[in-house]
């Protein structure tokens, strides 16, 4: 059987999620990541250049994932403000790890410019829909980026606390209390589009 490279690369990179995810930079250990994927460290070396760079292609790939999974249409707040919500719920490890690299990076991330530019594309989506229409740049685009990331922590916030969502909102089922912060967040998402829509233009 002759050996396949590209397998053993997905391999590696979906054992590295769940051992990021799981422990951290700091507390992954490479060889438990070679075990979980059948591989031997010096392919994990060979294919990723390290822990530090693995990771930063794992986090990397969560992001690009997301985005390219997610639209925020300002048209369509409840839809894509819904799906996101759903998103979320359904691949927890991407807000672990973006806890763990808030946490344990100091400086520039791995992958940073490469991420700026993705994001920088999001936003440029998003002005295209008609976001802060009525702004001369570049004050259309600063209203832009607050509003994803308004959005993306009114979202990713309840799943990065579920201790605190679970004393805060006192609800014995957790599957009721989630469906009641989809729909909380979803209608804030509306009021904020509504108020952006109708704010007076800016002095120009």
């Amino acid at each position: 059987m002759s050996y396949d490279a590209e397998a053993t690369r997905r391999r590696i990179f979906q054992a590295a999620a769940a051992e990021f995810a799981a422990h951290g930079l700091a507390g992954a250990r490479i060889d438990r990541i070679a075990t979980a994927a059948r591989a031997n460290k010096q392919a994990i070396y060979l294919y990723f250049g390290g822990k530090e760079k693995l990771f930063g292609a794992v986090v990397r790939a969560k992001v690009d994932e997301i985005c390219h999974s997610n639209d925020l249409d300002p048209d369509d707040i409840a839809g894509s403000v819904g799906h996101l919500f759903d998103w979320y719920q359904d691949n927890p490890d991407l807000i672990r790890l973006l806890l763990w690299e808030a946490l344990e990076t100091r400086g520039p991330v791995e992958g940073e410019d490469e991420r700026r530019v993705m994001y920088r594309g999001n936003v440029r989506e998003l002005t295209s829909a008609g976001v802060a229409a009525d702004l001369p740049e570049p004050a259309r685009t600063r209203a832009a980026q607050d509003w994803m990331m308004t959005i993306l922590g009114l979202v990713a916030w309840n799943f990065a606390v579920p201790q605190l969502c679970r004393l805060i909102l006192d609800e014995p089922d957790d599957a009721a209390a989630l469906a009641r912060r989809r729909a909380a967040v979803i209608e804030a998402a509306r009021v904020l589009a509504a108020s952006r829509a109708t704010a007076p233009a800016a002095p120009r």
